[in-house]
């Protein structure tokens, strides 16, 4: 159980700090290059899913963040139940500390940086909210994104003609990568991923 802690303490410490540092020193839609035009801190917040996806306003929001909740509570008991077991993987015991970490670290956002932080905007800084001066109630927070990876940025003009219109975007632009995520998405996805193409053969109980 010890290994499962220590990689779900490291994936929230840090996931945490990064998302309170960009909550609390930039405004909506700044960005810092942190390697040329290829990777950036930007900031964005999102209402929903991981990589900035939307689920259906308020009621959805809400559906969301319980279902987040009791996620978290089965991804708990199994990770419980297999530290139990000798000759566990530790390969699964990472990916699903990782997967757990990473939904966690988001449904933190999603519960409290609601009551813990003033309105962020285009123009101002969050700062922390006094006690009922929050941007929104329980459960009702957005999540904080901030790792963009623009590798490839092209007008519409400098395409091959052989790349369909759908993947440009609004903007006439096809960006890859377009999605802006954080650190909890990436532990979900590096979870997932290690547990589908490595740990498939361990993860009965």
């Amino acid at each position: 159980m010890k290994k499962a802690f220590l990689v779900i303490f490291l994936v929230l410490f840090f996931d945490q700090a990064l998302k309170i540092y960009i909550k609390l020193t930039m405004t909506l839609g700044e960005e810092i290059p942190m390697i040329g035009d290829w990777f950036k801190l930007y900031f964005t917040e999102n209402y929903g899913m991981a990589f900035g996806m939307q689920f259906g306003g308020e009621w959805g929001k809400l559906s969301l963040s319980i279902f987040r909740i009791l996620a978290i509570m089965a991804i708990g008991v199994y990770l419980y139940l297999i530290t139990r077991k000798k000759n566990t993987s530790t390969g699964l015991i990472v990916s699903i500390s990782m997967i757990m970490a990473g939904a966690l670290g988001n449904i933190i956002d999603s519960a409290f940086y609601g009551l813990l932080f003033t309105q962020s905007s285009y123009h101002t800084v969050a700062e922390f909210a006094k006690a009922g001066e929050g941007y929104a109630g329980f459960l009702h927070g957005r999540v904080v994104d901030m790792l963009y990876f623009p590798i490839i940025n092209l007008q519409q003009s400098e395409l091959p003609a052989w790349i369909p219109d759908f993947l440009v975007g609004y903007d006439g632009r096809f960006v890859f990568f377009r999605p802006i995520f954080n650190l909890a998405d990436s532990s979900i996805t590096i979870g997932v991923f290690w547990l589908l193409l490595f740990e498939r053969k361990h993860l009965s109980l």
